[in-house]
C-alpha cells in the first residue's frame, strides 16, 4: 500500500554473528506484485512447522491488503513495509490511519498491524520504527496495535496460553513475540481475554447463570429465537444495528460501514450455523443477540500443508466439537434485563444438541466486568490472553554528547 511513488530503502546495520543475520537488513514500503506476494506469504513461511499454526490462505492475505477489495480503504489509508535480510523476507508491518478512530478515540492516534517477524530483534525494531516514522510524518503522536486494520479484524498479540492452536478468527504467534514488542519500546495498552467454557450435559447452565437466564427469558414481553434462514438478510441487518449500538464507546471500537459489514458476513457465510445465532426480541423488536461459530480451525489444521488438504478438511469438519462466541451484544436501553444470560443459555443448549463439548468466549476486554462475570458464571476458565500495545511517536532524544577524554601522556609513547 502506498501514497507515494518513491521506494526508499532503509539499510540497518547488524552485528549478529550468524551468516543469515549478517546479511544486509533493509525495510522498504511494499511496491508491486513481487513485494505484495512476499508480504502475503510471510506468515506461512515464518511459522511453517509450528504444531499450533493454522494455515491461512494466501488469497485471504492478499484480499486483506487489496485497496479494491478491502472496504477499510474507503475510510482509511495504510502503508505496508517489508523487512529483508539480503533477498529473504524476515518481517512485515502495516501502519494505518482510520478517520473514525481519530474522531472517536484519539485525534492524534495512528494504528499498526499485520506484524510478523522472525526472532530477529533488529528487524523488529526497524519495522516498528518504519511504521512510527510514516505515522509521525502525518502529524500523529501515538500508535496502537496490532490490529488487522481495525478491531473488527484479528487483533492483539498472544502473551499467555501457548499450549494449543487458536480458535477461529483469533490470532496466534510464537512465544517470542511479546519480547520483541517490549524490546522495541511498546507498552501494554489493553488485554483481551479468552475463556474456555465446557458445554454441560444437556447444555443447561447451573447456579447463578441458570437463575439469571430463567428470569430474563420469562419476562412476558421477551421472545428468544434463533436466526431464521428465511429472513437471513433482515436478521443480519439486525445484528449490525445492535452491534453498532452495543459497541459504541467501547475501547478502540469504530462503527462498521455497510460495505464492511457485508464483506465480513460474506466471509463468515460458510461457517454460520443458524442454530448458534440467537436473538432476544422485546415486543417484537430485536434488541440483543449472541453469535457463535463452529471452530473451523479444528478442520483447517487437518489440512496443514499436505496433499489432499481439502479432503482432510472436509472430513475433519464433521468432527468439530468446539464453538467460539465471537459476539454478544445488547442495546444500551435493555442492558438491565439479563438478556445476555438468556441468549448464552439458548446457544449453549443448541451447541450441546450439535455435539459440541466446549466453547470459547473471546475476546473480552480485561476491564469489561459484566462480560467476564458471565464467562465465569457459565463455568469458564481463563486460558488465553492477547495484548494490544501502544507506542509514543515522539522522536527519541539523541543521546547526550560525551566529551572525549583528554589524551593522557604515557611515558615512552610517541605523541
Amino acid at each position: 500500500m502506498s501514497t507515494s511513488p518513491a521506494r526508499p530503502t532503509h539499510p540497518v546495520p547488524t552485528t549478529s554473528a550468524s551468516p543469515a543475520a549478517c546479511a544486509p537488513l533493509t525495510v522498504q514500503p511494499v511496491r508491486g506484485r513481487a513485494d505484495t506476494a512476499a508480504f502475503a506469504a510471510l506468515p506461512r513461511a515464518l511459522h511453517r512447522g509450528d504444531p499450533y499454526r493454522v494455515p491461512s490462505a494466501g488469497r485471504e492475505q492478499r484480499a486483506l491488503i487489496d485497496r479494491r477489495r478491502n472496504p477499510f480503504f474507503e475510510v482509511g489509508t495504510a502503508e505496508l513495509f517489508l523487512a529483508r535480510r539480503g533477498r529473504k523476507a524476515v518481517g512485515r508491518i502495516a501502519a494505518a490511519v482510520d478517520s473514525r478512530y481519530q474522531a472517536l478515540h484519539d485525534a492524534r492516534g495512528g494504528l499498526f498491524g499485520l506484524f510478523e517477524c522472525a526472532d530477529d530483534p533488529r528487524a523488529a525494531a526497524a519495522l516498528f520504527d518504519a511504521a512510527a516514522a510514516w505515522l509521525r510524518e502525518r502529524g500523529l503522536e501515538t500508535m496502537l496495535g496490532p490490529l488487522g486494520f481495525s478491531v473488527h479484524d484479528e487483533c492483539g498479540v498472544l502473551v499467555e496460553g501457548f499450549d494449543g492452536p487458536p480458535t477461529v478468527m483469533m490470532p496466534y504467534n510464537p512465544a517470542y513475540y511479546p519480547g520483541l514488542y517490549a524490546a522495541c519500546g511498546l507498552a501494554k495498552a489493553k488485554d483481551l481475554l479468552s475463556w474456555r467454557v465446557p458445554v454441560p450435559p444437556g447444555g443447561e447452565p447451573s447456579g447463578a447463570a441458570a437463575h439469571a437466564a430463567r428470569w430474563a427469558a420469562n419476562a412476558p414481553d421477551v421472545r428468544l429465537r434463533p436466526l431464521d434462514p428465511r429472513r437471513r438478510e433482515a436478521d443480519l441487518a439486525a445484528v449490525r444495528d445492535i452491534y453498532t449500538d452495543a459497541w459504541s464507546g467501547n475501547y478502540a471500537s469504530v462503527p462498521m460501514t455497510g460495505r464492511e459489514f457485508s464483506h465480513a458476513m460474506e466471509r463468515l457465510r460458510p461457517l454460520v450455523r443458524p442454530e448458534l445465532v440467537w436473538f432476544a426480541e422485546v415486543r417484537g423488536e430485536p434488541v440483543a443477540f449472541t453469535f457463535w461459530l463452529p471452530d473451523a480451525n479444528q478442520a483447517l489444521r487437518a489440512a496443514r500443508d499436505m496433499p489432499l488438504g481439502r479432503l482432510r478438511t472436509a472430513r475433519a469438519a464433521r468432527r468439530i466439537d468446539r464453538a467460539r462466541v465471537i459476539l454478544t451484544g445488547v442495546r444500551a436501553a435493555h442492558r438491565a434485563r439479563g438478556l445476555t444470560a438468556a441468549l448464552l443459555a439458548e446457544a449453549q443448549r443448541a451447541a450441546f444438541r450439535l455435539g459440541y463439548t466446549e466453547s470459547e468466549f473471546s475476546w473480552l476486554l480485561e476491564d469489561n466486568r459484566d462480560a467476564n462475570r458471565y464467562a465465569e458464571a457459565f463455568g469458564g476458565v481463563l486460558h488465553r490472553r492477547h495484548r494490544l500495545y501502544r507506542r509514543d511517536l515522539a522522536p527519541r532524544p539523541a543521546p547526550a554528547a560525551v566529551p572525549a577524554p583528554a589524551a593522557a601522556h604515557v611515558p615512552g609513547a610517541r605523541r
